[in-house]
């Protein structure tokens, strides 16, 4: 019984310190002039600031593409790069802005060739 308890007990924590993550990338990334990953409208141009989660090769009609997941503590984001094997300092964990118009596909948001920009 005192194991189950235990466990509880992490994931518990696990859990709220997810939150307050989030919470904090929430607080980190609001600005005037910004939108929110959960809040942005379809098929309007927008901008987002977020932390990349992943990046990964994913040829898409037999052309290469760059995608990668953009987490800004309001939801996560999918960015592709067209015809893109790698782009120098795209990388997980890396903070950034991205602008451009946010579209669907396969039931996921996603902003195809955005412009970027690394943030310090």
């Amino acid at each position: 019984m005192a194991e189950k308890s235990k466990l509880r007990r992490s994931i518990s924590r696990w859990a709220n310190s997810s939150d307050q993550h989030a919470r904090d990338l929430r607080r980190t990334y609001a600005e005037p002039g910004l939108d929110t990953v959960a809040s942005a409208p379809d098929r309007e141009r927008v901008r987002l600031r977020g932390t990349l989660r992943t990046v990964t090769l994913r040829p898409r009609g037999g052309v290469p593409a760059l995608e990668a997941e953009l987490f800004d503590g309001s939801g996560v984001i999918t960015i592709v790069w067209l015809g893109r094997r790698r782009i120098a300092g795209i990388n997980p964990g890396v903070s950034m802005q991205v602008e451009g118009r946010i579209g669907a596909h396969d039931g996921l948001r996603i902003m195809y060739n955005p412009r970027y920009e690394l943030m310090p």
